[in-house]
């Protein structure tokens, strides 16, 4: 089973999400969006760019 995005609207009013994976874990979240319509689109940033998404190892 695949996992799962979950929109919310946080205690300051803003809109956001979360990726759950399958066994529930929380393994990505978004920022604050001041509409519904805004965290969609993030989600849909997510959904279109992630697979391609280079990985970068950096030094804190």
């Amino acid at each position: 089973m695949a996992g799962k995005f979950e929109l919310y609207q946080d205690k300051g009013g803003d809109y956001r999400f979360r990726l759950k994976a399958a066994n529930g874990e929380i393994v990505a979240t978004g920022q604050g969006y001041a509409s519904k319509s805004g965290a969609l689109n993030g989600i849909d940033s997510v959904r279109r760019n992630a697979a391609d998404a280079e990985v970068v190892e950096v030094d804190d």
